[in-house]
């Protein structure tokens, strides 16, 4: 079965998931088979069912740390790409303050415009895996 991790408290080792099916099930560190990502907050995976314990747990879609959307920065990337807005808003500060220091010069649109065409053509997961994965 597949579910979403609602909670999980490191205090005790335990977290709650809710199953596809409306369900929820209760879970123990001991079972998360993903030893390389802790368990967290909307974390999807797929576990086996043992009464209403979750058992045998893999990850199958990290849960999102950020949630920056990619229309959003492309949006900021066409219309306020040579201020560096886009920069700023993809946490990406010192980049955002050297596009606003050189604005003047037009370097920054320029920039800004191949980094919109970029993010254009780039999949869903890319964006993800680059922006939004702790």
């Amino acid at each position: 079965m597949q579910g979403t991790v609602l909670t999980f408290q490191s205090e005790t080792n335990t977290g709650l998931i809710s199953g596809h099916n409306g369900e929820r099930y209760t879970f123990s560190l001991i079972e998360w088979q993903s030893r390389d990502k802790a368990p967290r907050e909307g974390m999807v995976v797929d576990f086996e069912i043992d009464d209403k314990s979750a058992k045998q747990i893999i990850v199958m879609k990290a849960a999102r740390s950020g949630n920056k959307s990619r229309v959003t920065a492309l949006l900021l990337a066409f219309f306020l790409g040579g201020v560096g807005a886009h920069k700023f808003y993809l946490g990406q500060t010192v980049w955002g303050i050297i596009y606003l220091l050189f604005f003047w010069t037009c370097v920054p649109a320029f920039v800004a415009f191949i980094e919109f065409l970029i993010l254009v053509f780039s999949s869903d997961a890319a964006f993800d895996a680059k922006y939004n994965n702790a």
